[in-house]
């Protein structure tokens, strides 16, 4: 591999937004990995997105971010084939309509689209450059702005819309970036993190609602309020390559309700701006994670410009 290409890691890059994202970052240059839980379908999408940008470099590595040794071991195969990382996109998710729970017995939807993606970070930022351009980049959702974190209720048992659950983790997400900012900004890093969300789309998300509401919400709601998920990833890659972020931007599209639009600065709520919230979630991501998420001042990987 050349030693000057710029090196991002798509978790959840094997469709959806996730491949859209992959293919804006390879027409900028980036050597891709595909962090996929779904290697088999990786592969085919891979071979799609090379036969339409022949000659970029793109690779697929396993992931599964509901389950913690899944990420520790993609870390580690990570750190052994690449030396560096110029950009972390935690785009991956799920939405679930029922209770599902991970090995550990957490509520699937934090594990997967939080917890994971917190772990993830936490094993790789050594390895950024500190830099503007490199960057860590949290999906978040228009649902975060129907939620809170329920510190006392994690798994959200004693909610009663079925909906909560993924609100909660996409309202984590938008959280962690944040405190992951004012994280690096006390260790006097100059690498950014940030947020985005995609708006409406139908990324596959649909795909675990029952038949009957998968269908109605495709073939009504999806097209009068919906976008591509070519658009969708727009404020995502705005966020990862626009020279003019700074670190706790939160974006998204801009036309009504940031369903669909150009993609800009995002609304959010007071609560997904409380330090204090940004904070203790941090402290029981760790602990739920078993990590010790502390930013090295003096890593040497840390020392490479590119």
């Amino acid at each position: 591999m050349d030693s000057k290409k710029k090196i991002a890691i798509v978790t959840g890059a094997n469709g959806g937004i996730g491949s859209e994202i992959t293919k804006g970052l390879l027409k900028n240059d980036f050597h891709v990995v595909m962090a996929c839980r779904n290697t088999e379908n990786g592969k085919k999408v891979k071979e799609q997105i090379l036969a339409e940008l022949p000659g970029t470099q793109l690779e697929v590595m396993a992931i599964d971010l509901s389950d913690l040794d899944s990420v520790k071991k993609f870390a580690q195969e990570f750190k052994s084939k690449l030396q560096y990382l110029n950009l972390l996109i935690n785009n991956a998710g799920v939405l679930f309509n029922s209770p599902r729970r991970n090995k550990d017995n957490v509520e699937m939807q934090f594990a997967t689209n939080h917890l994971g993606h917190f772990l993830l970070t936490s094993l790789l930022i050594d390895l950024m450059p500190d830099s503007p351009n490199s960057r860590v980049v949290s999906l978040s959702s228009l649902a975060h702005k129907k939620s809170e974190i329920w510190f006392d209720d994690i798994n959200c048992e004693k909610q009663t819309k079925w909906d909560v659950p993924y609100g909660q983790s996409k309202l984590a997400c938008l959280l962690f970036g944040d405190e992951l900012q004012r994280r690096l900004e006390t260790a006097g890093k100059k690498i950014i993190s940030v947020s985005a969300h995609p708006g409406g789309t139908d990324s596959g998300l649909f795909d675990h609602m029952p038949k009957i509401l998968m269908t109605i919400m495709r073939y009504t709601f999806v097209p009068i309020f919906l976008h591509s998920t070519e658009s969708a990833a727009k404020p995502i890659l705005k966020a990862a390559l626009d020279a003019d972020v700074r670190g706790g931007e939160y974006y998204g599209p801009t036309g009504l309700q940031e369903m669909k639009g150009a993609p800009g600065i995002a609304t959010r709520t007071d609560y997904s701006q409380r330090e204090d919230v940004a904070s203790k979630l941090w402290d029981l991501s760790e602990k739920m994670t078993s990590t010790n998420f502390r930013i090295s001042t003096n890593s040497p990987s840390n020392e490479r410009q590119l």
